[in-house]
């Protein structure tokens, strides 16, 4: 970035914002292979904060990938670049005093971790929820049919099957949609933020 290009403060802070949107602006960034439920999750989890008041938003990433990340593909730089530009849109928006739900795959621990860092400097909360539903699961799922492509070898560089996903190690909530139903996902999701 050019050293000419400044940030330019607004005249309206964080605290009047969020007394309009109903609550203190935060990020959930729910990652985990595809089909392990982390969008059904995510979009339950928004309806539920909008019926009670609050502001929220759901930043899916496969509708990313329809606009603002349309130009992106599936390799490792673009992956990347996928989760910064989503978290830096995600931090934007928890700033403006929303909850916003991030479900992306986001198969690399650096990226999640700048995402965080990124939340953390600008002083916004960041939960990492690791939707950890078994490989096995997610494909006798493959609601999209992913799995069977890329076993047969359509699909390169498939998260979980020929690309890597690196587990988080310590998120802030771990679940399995195996073995808990979504709704107690989600009640878990949202006990996060109170």
């Amino acid at each position: 970035m050019s050293d000419d290009v400044r940030w330019h403060p607004g005249e309206v802070e964080r605290f009047d914002r969020e007394a309009i949107t109903g609550g203190t602006g935060c990020t959930i960034w729910l990652t985990g292979l595809s089909g392990s439920g982390k969008s059904t999750i995510a979009h339950r989890c928004e309806a539920s904060l909008i019926s009670q008041g609050r502001s929220a938003y759901t930043l899916d990433g496969d509708n990313i990938r329809h606009g603002l990340n349309q130009d992106l593909g599936f390799g490792p730089t673009d992956r990347t670049e996928n989760v910064r530009r989503v978290g830096e849109v995600a931090r934007l928006m928890a700033d403006a005093g929303m909850v916003v739900l991030a479900p992306l795959i986001s198969p690399y621990a650096s990226g999640r971790e700048q995402v965080r860092s990124l939340h953390s400097a600008a002083g916004l909360s960041f939960y990492e929820v690791h939707v950890a539903t078994p490989l096995d699961v997610c494909e006798q799922r493959d609601t999209k049919g992913f799995y069977a492509k890329a076993r047969a070898g359509e699909i390169a560089e498939f998260t979980g099957i020929s690309a890597p996903y690196e587990e988080p190690t310590a998120p802030d909530l771990r679940v399995d949609t195996s073995t808990m139903s979504i709704d107690d996902a989600i009640a878990a999701v949202l006990s996060l933020i109170g």
